[in-house]
């Protein structure tokens, strides 16, 4: 008998009930995707992630007593996190950096297509962030000319070896494992190790927080 993948486990964190009510309705006609748990507010997404163990957390900014980015980063803070990929209406730059850097895998616009935010939410469980071009190149670009910015994420590669420094670099270009394998010449099986170490060496959560930090340094 064919061994079948279980569903992807989803939480909805808005504090919008409509929107709870359509993703909800979105996601749970999906292949391969379940919606385990809704929360009104970032204050009861940990209380949410503990009762219902999801994969993924999607999960909105502007909320009236947590925010989701205070949200997110106590999310990825724990021992075993969720992925998180936030939704917002984009009204401000700056919200979505620090929501990244808090360690969400992306975002994605509250008008996104249903079949892109499906696909998202497969596309993190793969590991591969959710980012669009257009705006991910525009916040990485405010993010660069922070003040400190490019000093500190230059100091901070230092410690990579050289080919891990490599793979920084094709991540930060928006490359996934495959074309980076290919790019440098790998294995998948290597660029996955590299991976690992680099995010245990940065102390990072994930790729998005690679990519954010390879932008800084002006690697990309």
């Amino acid at each position: 008998m064919a061994c079948v993948n279980p569903p992807v486990r989803v939480l909805v964190v808005d504090d919008d009930a409509l929107v709870r009510a359509g993703l909800t309705m979105m996601l749970d006609g999906a292949a391969g995707i379940a919606v385990v748990g809704e929360a009104d507010d970032g204050d009861g997404a940990s209380a949410a992630v503990d009762a219902h163990a999801p994969d993924v957390v999607l999960m909105d900014l502007r909320m009236p007593r947590v925010d989701g980015i205070t949200a997110t980063r106590r999310l990825r803070a724990r021992p075993r996190p969720p992925e998180v990929i936030v939704l917002t209406t984009f009204d401000s730059d700056e919200n979505i950096l620090h929501a990244l850097r808090a360690g969400a895998s992306g975002f994605l616009l509250k008008d996104t297509p249903p079949a892109r935010i499906v696909e998202a939410v497969r596309q993190v469980m793969a590991g591969e962030p959710i980012l669009s071009p257009r705006i991910t190149r525009r916040l990485m670009d405010r993010a660069a000319i922070q003040a400190g910015a490019y000093a500190r994420a230059k100091a901070t590669l230092a410690v990579l070896s050289p080919r891990e420094h490599d793979v920084v670099v094709e991540i930060g270009r928006g490359l996934n494992n495959a074309e980076i394998a290919a790019a440098l010449d790998m294995t998948l099986a290597t660029v996955k190790s590299h991976v690992s170490h680099i995010l245990t060496k940065l102390d990072l959560g994930n790729r998005t927080q690679i990519a954010l930090l390879a932008h800084d340094a002006g690697l990309a």
